[in-house]
């Protein structure tokens, strides 16, 4: 089992692409199956097991949410693990779409070989891994069904016997046990020392010996169940935690059936232990992602809704236009953020990310050092350089030909200092009152922040410092005190 090959399809229109794909992931020694179309994706679906489904968002006739839908609806694929692939910029919506559709990832293009490599493989083990501990527990029923049978069967001898048999040894995994009720006597297979990590040599089953390697949690449960042998149980099953001895905890199912003499007396417990902790992790790596995904996903539609609500326009056409503005600049923080795996943003970065759409030869200069922002900090500043450089265009150094931009950022213990200088655009006098962008900016830095905002309307261009603390941890990065004040 542990050499067999699984399958991994690949999805997309692009014959190019399909090959670049099966090149990348050719080191993973696994079956490569391709697809050129959803239909045909369905069609080798319905023929083959497959382990994981990498599809291209963007696909004629049959997109790739579209095609997550089919196959999540068929019931052999409910658990097939899908990536989907993006060449293009995708919101969180989208994502948030694709991961309802029943997607575990996300791959932006240019595609890095050894992260797809890395994710695939991630997949394939754990598809591999649940179909070995699937054939294992159907084994194991199997067995438990046959020897329950030969007990109920069988004459005093054949049980003397057959119980002493090992009943289940894979790879340390399963381990099989008997005790003599009378005596006090213990057998263990090998299978059984290797699950509890002692030597079989040196390692002498005793009651106290086995309760030193159990659980403090779990002992009193055991001491129950085989104490239920007494009052007439013939049979029980629970799941344990043993302790080796180097601290590691391991999880296991025991299951365990009574020998009764003429007299209706126990005379010898005879049991299977089977290591399940590899499930458990599995099932713990699959809550955590579903934990995760719906904390980010809430954060996400948070800060929609709250952009939809701060957003002010003058027309349908040009109040769209600013929430799709302000909704992308999210969307170019939250990749730089999945980069780092929400670890955080380089000032730097984001910065160049936010201002790529304006910057010609060298209309826009930034400088400083390297800063890394906290997620809620990055999400935050990303919609404040949204809203300085589109006001930047419609009116300032960024809507003429010689005007000219520098960013130039400084840290001063826990402090960040930015500093945003226009020149050369058209003449700028300090307004009346405050538009709607610079109180959002204000809003932002102060209220969400902490910070300070200070503009400064000259002449020869707008010139504006903010200040925010490093140290600090931001709230939410829309608050209703933020609405307040720009309201």
């Amino acid at each position: 089992m542990r050499d067999e090959k699984v399958n991994i399809l690949l999805v997309d229109d692009q014959p190019a692409k399909l090959l670049a794909y099966e090149v990348i992931l050719k080191e993973l020694g696994e079956n490569i199956i391709v697809a050129s179309s959803g239909r045909e994706a369905l069609g080798l679906l319905l023929k083959s097991e497959v382990a994981v489904v990498l599809l291209d968002v963007c696909m004629p006739e049959l997109d790739g949410f579209e095609l997550a839908a089919m196959i999540r609806e068929h019931p052999r694929f409910r658990k097939t693990a899908m990536i989907f692939i993006s060449a293009i910029q995708v919101t969180d919506l989208d994502r948030l779409r694709g991961y309802e559709m029943g997607a575990v990832d996300y791959v932006p293009v240019p595609v890095v070989p050894e992260v797809l490599r890395a994710k695939i493989k991630v997949f394939a083990e754990l598809y591999r891994k649940t179909r070995e501990l699937e054939r294992l527990n159907a084994e194991l029923e199997d067995r438990v069904r046959t020897r329950t049978a030969e007990l109920e069967l069988s004459n005093a001898r054949l049980r003397e016997s057959e119980q002493r048999r090992t009943l289940a040894i894979a790879a340390g995994k399963m381990g099989s046990w008997d005790w003599d009720w009378t005596s006090g006597d213990w057998m263990w297979d090998r299978g059984q020392h290797q699950i509890f990590g002692v030597d079989p040599e040196s390692f002498v089953v005793t009651p106290e010996n086995v309760q030193a390697l159990l659980h403090p949690q779990d002992i009193g449960k055991l001491r129950r169940a085989m104490a239920s042998f007494t009052r007439g149980v013939k049979s029980y099953e629970a799941e344990f935690r043993i302790r080796r001895a180097g601290g590691e905890i391991r999880w296991c199912i025991g299951t365990a059936a009574a020998t009764l003499d003429k007299e209706g007396r126990v005379v010898r417990i005879s049991g299977v232990t089977v290591d399940v902790t590899e499930r458990k992790k599995a099932e713990q790596r699959q809550d955590l992602l579903a934990r995760e995904v719906d904390h980010r996903a809430k954060n996400a539609l948070a800060l929609v809704q709250s952009i939809i609500r701060l957003t002010r326009a003058d027309s349908v056409e040009s109040y769209s236009h600013a929430v799709e503005g302000r909704i992308t600049a999210l969307a170019r923080v939250h990749t730089i953020l999945s980069i780092s795996s929400w670890q955080g943003a380089e000032l730097g970065n984001l910065i160049a990310e936010e201002l790529a759409p304006y910057r010609v030869e060298h209309l826009i200069a930034f400088d400083g050092p390297r800063v890394e922002l906290r997620p809620a900090t990055a999400q935050t500043l990303a919609l404040v350089l949204h809203e300085m450089a589109t006001n930047a265009a419609k009116y300032g150094a960024l809507s003429a030909p010689s005007g000219r931009l520098s960013i130039i950022w400084r840290v001063e213990g826990d402090q960040l200092a930015v500093i945003w200088d226009e020149s050369g655009g058209p003449t700028t006098k300090a307004p009346v009152s405050r538009g709607f962008g610079t109180r959002s900016v204000i809003a932002s830095i102060e209220s969400q922040l902490g910070g300070l905002a200070v503009f400064e309307w000259r002449a020869q261009g707008l010139r504006c410092e903010f200040s925010v603390s490093l140290a600090r941890t931001p709230d939410e990065p829309v608050q209703e005190k933020a609405e307040a004040s720009i309201l």
